[in-house]
């Protein structure tokens, strides 16, 4: 499991995401597209069209980090195009345990 400090918030690409996008090009998208600062701890949720598959990106004070996680149904994070930020990090940690 990765541990995540309290107080970090989990901010859900809505819509889709190109899945093809690696760590770089999806850091890029979160500064450049979203003006969030990628290093500050949080977690950045990105969907794919299928919905079956979602990667996480974060840095965790040392690095950058990119987990992928592919499930069997649609993960249900899309709606409308932006960012949807939420202080509850429960739902990403389950999601990163591999649950």
């Amino acid at each position: 499991m990765i541990p995540i400090a309290s107080g970090v918030r989990v901010w859900i690409a809505t819509g889709h995401t190109d899945m093809r996008r690696g760590m770089n090009s999806l850091a890029v998208l979160v500064q450049e597209a979203f003006r969030r600062d990628l290093h500050g701890g949080d977690l950045y949720v990105f969907r794919g069209k299928s919905g079956k598959l979602i990667k996480i990106l974060w840095h965790d004070g040392l690095g950058m980090s990119l987990t992928p996680s592919a499930g069997t149904r649609p993960f249900p994070l899309a709606v409308a195009g932006g960012w949807r930020g939420d202080h509850h990090p429960g739902p990403a940690c389950y999601l990163l345990e591999g649950n």
